[in-house]
């Protein structure tokens, strides 16, 4: 048997829209190149702060590593998606992969393989460059899915939402929500109920269910909330500090003292001070159970259906 090789697509940020000849061309070019830029910089910080599995995830086991728990997260997604040695998958926006490589190894070391079983594919979200019915499993850690994704095939999501207590009439709810998407580059926060009707629309959906809303020891979020109690490594710990009143701010004089020093770009600290805000945010979501960061479906994919 041969190990389920991996596709990962990352997708760019931005669109360039040609409006025959007009300015709207020019203004969309300059709003993707915006996002583009928040997005590579946020990326970066990312990196740093989170390491290459750019999600969340739960804490079943109580304390422990988050590279661990996040592992486990992304293994648990491969088990529900009924991965299996010989299979072609797909990993939808991938970013810098971490996920995608992290369950081809789970699944190549069993067969005496590396990375090789990986292969990154640069695209746009909405236009996938993989031919019709490629794929026995899709996922996506945080669209034409159907269309490249084989009869009965399934796709697997752990999707950002706000959930059935969020109220679009409630001033605070909405600042919530505005808060999140600023914070993390998101165009449009879409409910529970909604994506759920837009993934039935391609897909039988078999699953779906806010994993949140268990009862783990140690909360999802903590790594964003300051509470430096959690920290399971010394370096957890100056991670999560960071997050703290004073770790904030020396945060800001450190990175505002590396733009003037020319080791970082112009308008770091911003993009900086950005995150952390759509962090607070975050918190604030699922304090008051409006917002979760994994809300879980698994759906095979309709017969007849080509695109979503």
């Amino acid at each position: 048997m041969t190990p389920a090789r991996h596709h990962l697509t990352t997708s760019r940020t931005g669109k360039t829209k040609i409006n025959n000849g007009n300015d709207n061309e020019s203004l969309e070019q300059g709003r993707g190149a915006r996002r583009k830029g928040y997005s590579n910089s946020s990326t970066k910080f990312g990196l740093e702060g989170w390491g290459q599995s750019l999600h969340f995830c739960r804490y079943p086991q109580g304390s422990e590593p988050m590279a661990q728990a996040i592992a486990r997260h992304e293994h648990y997604m491969a088990f529900m998606l009924g991965l299996k040695p010989g299979m072609t998958v797909l990993d939808v926006g991938c970013g810098v992969g971490g996920p995608g490589k992290e369950i081809a190894a789970f699944f190549a070391s069993g067969e005496g393989v590396g990375e090789e079983v990986v292969e990154f594919v640069q695209g746009v979200f909405m236009n996938i460059p993989f031919p019709d019915n490629t794929f026995d499993a899709v996922y996506a850690m945080e669209a034409t899915v159907s269309r490249v994704l084989k009869q009965r095939g399934r796709f697997g999501v752990y999707e950002w939402v706000m959930t059935d207590s969020f109220d679009a009439s409630v001033p605070r709810h909405i600042a919530i929500r505005t808060g999140i998407e600023k914070g993390n580059g998101i165009a449009s926060l879409r409910t529970a109920v909604e994506a759920r009707s837009a993934m039935e629309k391609s897909f039988s959906i078999q699953l779906a269910e806010n994993l949140a809303e268990r009862k783990d020891t140690l909360p999802w979020w903590y790594f964003c909330s300051g509470d430096t109690k959690f920290a399971f490594t010394w370096r957890e710990w100056g991670q999560v500090f960071r997050m703290t009143a004073l770790g904030r701010v020396l945060l800001d004089i450190f990175i505002r003292l590396l733009e003037i020093l020319g080791v970082t770009r112009k308008g770091s600290a911003r993009i900086v001070r950005k995150l952390v805000k759509g962090a607070d945010s975050i918190v604030e979501g699922e304090q008051k159970v409006l917002f979760t960061p994994m809300y879980f479906m698994i759906g095979e994919k309709k017969s007849g259906v080509e695109a979503l």
